[in-house]
């Protein structure tokens, strides 16, 4: 949370800003000291507001505030490396949301894998038939597998991974998680 900090000093102090005749009275300078300290950490602020919109130098309490600007919702059990890792990669992931491609990289990213650790399996998305009232490619019900392999499977949390998948897959496409030793 952002408010007063103890001892930070107005850049621009509001008393070099008046007219020369009101410089130099101590009552003005003592009444507006008080501005000068609620205005500190708003003036700091913007000064470098650039490290604040910056996934690598944001403070913690503003990730979840990063991540909404590229579509991710942040779950508060990830380590605050991984929440700034997909962050930084949201708007490459957001392009891709809902697609092959996109659930293997957010994979790739949250856990830190390599792409051949990520194994999907879908049932098929868009289907057609080159026989007039043949069959239908693909399974009825629109279903992905995820697989994921790695050295240590027992180190994936898989409720997160699940939630994590959950949340990228289309609303209407059902979903399995698996990890798996390489």
């Amino acid at each position: 949370m952002r408010g007063l900090v103890p001892g930070l000093v107005n850049p621009y102090p509001l008393v070099t800003r008046l007219p020369a005749a009101f410089q130099g009275d101590a009552f003005t300078e003592q009444f507006l000291s008080v501005f000068d300290d609620a205005l500190a950490p708003l003036l700091t602020t913007m000064d470098t507001i650039d490290a604040y919109v910056d996934p690598a130098l944001a403070p913690p309490d503003f990730l979840p505030w990063l991540a909404s600007w590229v579509g991710i919702e942040l779950d508060e059990n990830w380590s605050e490396e991984q929440q700034r890792r997909l962050i930084a990669e949201g708007v490459g992931l957001l392009q891709w949301r809902g697609t092959h491609r996109g659930t293997v990289d957010l994979i790739r990213h949250f856990l830190g894998v390599a792409e051949d650790q990520v194994d999907i399996e879908d049932s098929g998305g868009a289907a057609w038939s080159a026989t007039p009232d043949g069959p239908i490619p693909g399974s009825a019900p629109p279903r992905i597998v995820v697989r994921v392999h790695t050295d240590d499977p027992d180190a994936v949390d898989a409720d997160r991974l699940e939630r994590l998948v959950a949340a990228t897959v289309p609303a209407h496409v059902g979903h399995e998680v698996e990890v798996t030793s390489t």
